[in-house]
């Protein structure tokens, strides 16, 4: 392209220097700066075309970068969740054991305080039926006790 410039200056300063210059000679001359835009713009585009391939493919490999970070992550989270749910249910077999115990514990108490109670009525009525059959007798003795 400089070579072309070099050239057209040159004939410029002869075009004003000689009367009988050939303008044909600058038309043929800004035919190959047509020419050589032409190459430049052409050369320009295969070049950008370059560069979108580039950056497509540095896409690509972000892309299957971040899906492969992002796998990890939910296989990781997976992971956290299974142990957690894990966790969570063995604490909850615990709880429901604790609670079972509990109330087989509760229905022992009951049942251990039925026993004594229906020991203390039967103990209170054989109290009684003695006391009763103490008092008959004495007085069918004719005896009666001093208290």
């Amino acid at each position: 392209m400089e070579a072309l410039l070099s050239q057209f200056t040159f004939l410029s300063d002869q075009a004003l220097q000689d009367k009988n210059f050939d303008p044909s000679t600058i038309e043929d001359l800004m035919k190959l700066f047509e020419i050589e835009s032409y190459k430049a713009w052409a050369a320009a585009e295969l070049e950008q075309e370059k560069e979108v391939e580039e950056a497509e493919a540095g896409m690509e490999e972000a892309e299957e970068y971040l899906d492969s970070v992002m796998e990890s992550a939910m296989d990781e989270f997976r992971r956290f969740e299974e142990e957690l749910e894990r966790m969570s249910k063995n604490e909850m077999e615990g709880l429901v054991q604790t609670a079972e115990r509990a109330r087989k514990m509760g229905n022992l108490m009951e049942k251990g305080a039925s026993i004594a109670s229906k020991k203390y009525i039967e103990a209170a009525l054989n109290s009684a039926t003695a006391s009763m059959k103490s008092a008959w007798k004495g007085l069918s003795s004719g005896k009666v006790h001093p208290s």
